[in-house]
């Protein structure tokens, strides 16, 4: 991947002045290539050289956001050459620092993703890192989570297993559960700004798809209660164009039935359901030589794909279609937001 353009979930330090002009000089005149219309490029250059010069940092144009953005996204991996990535709606929301807008800018994208839906990628870029003061940045790996609590009377895990820690985080952070415990109950927004430090949102319910999960020929399984959020918007990664890094930029693809069906819903790091399913299939778990667990993950994904297409909100059945995730280690990929 170019350090032109790309997504991080690391913390860098501001750039030195020199360094940053020739991160500058080299995402301009990529931009200037790609785009003959925006006219010749040592004008730009040396606008964004005085700037810099005066100021330590520069401010991109519109159109130099909207494709530094593109770009980044397409060559993590996420919106690979199948994928129209040119289509991705960049909203540039530059100005927004403040907690509680930028809690109400994802309700915002979380709308604007799911339409009536047919799942569009979007992505929100909020303020920038600048010399003088630090851009906002989103705590949570995806916009919508799923808390787990620790301590269920069965002595297990009652929701999302992954997110044990993260829901006792929040907690000590002043988030009160509901009186009665779910395992589906959503988590606030973390959001971390210079000013206000961390504060807690509860994105509003109605921005909040759910898709209840049934099966095409199972009756049974919707007596399991399963649900789950129909937009996968990933929220943790730093987007970086020209030197400059953007700390909270939430993207969103669509899913791929299998991140829900087998990573969430079997899987054992998550909600572990896999051999309450198989009991119900009547399958023999006594050896993994029976596959029983290929037969449940099969079931829990045609219940997803069937649920999704049944709600007509956007989901695939394969990521064959896209480059897998495995061909860009490190990164998300499109549609692997679980």
């Amino acid at each position: 991947m170019s350090d032109v353009t790309a997504l991080r979930d690391d913390i860098t330090p501001l750039p030195a002045r020199a360094e940053l002009r020739h991160a500058a000089e080299a995402f301009l005149r990529q931009f200037h290539a790609a785009r003959p219309k925006a006219g010749p490029v040592e004008p730009r250059l040396a606008k964004v050289r005085a700037e810099i010069a005066a100021t330590g940092t520069y401010r991109h144009t519109p159109a130099e956001l909207a494709f530094g953005a593109r770009v980044a996204l397409k060559e993590s991996g996420w919106c690979p050459d199948g994928v129209p990535w040119r289509g991705l709606l960049v909203r540039d929301l530059r100005d927004v620092r403040d907690s509680a807008q930028v809690a109400a800018e994802c309700g915002h994208h979380l709308r604007m993703a799911l339409g009536d839906g047919a799942i569009r990628p979007v992505v929100s870029v909020f303020a920038p890192d600048t010399p003088w003061r630090r851009g906002p940045r989103i705590r949570n790996d995806q916009l919508v989570r799923y808390a787990g609590y620790r301590g269920d009377p069965t002595g297990g895990v009652l929701g999302d297993r992954r997110y044990v820690d993260f829901t006792t985080g929040v907690c000590r952070l002043g988030w009160r559960p509901p009186l009665q415990r779910g395992a589906f109950d959503r988590l606030p927004l973390v959001v971390e700004t210079e000013g206000e430090g961390v504060r807690l949102h509860m994105l509003p319910r109605e921005v909040i798809r759910e898709v209840p999960l049934t099966h095409p020929t199972l009756p049974w399984f919707a007596e399991l209660g399963l649900r789950w959020h129909a937009v996968p918007v990933i929220s943790n990664q730093r987007l970086h164009i020209g030197g400059i890094d953007y700390p909270a930029a939430p993207y969103n693809g669509v899913y791929i039935c299998r991140a829900i069906g087998e990573d969430v819903i079997a899987d054992e790091a998550a909600y572990g359901l896999a051999r309450i399913v198989a009991a119900r299939l009547g399958l023999d778990t006594s050896s993994e030589r029976t596959l029983w667990r290929d037969r449940v993950a099969v079931e829990c994904n045609r219940a997803v794909l069937h649920s999704f297409d049944q709600a007509g909100v956007t989901i695939e059945h394969s990521a064959d279609v896209y480059t897998p995730a495995t061909d860009y280690p490190g990164h998300p990929a499109f549609l692997r937001g679980h």
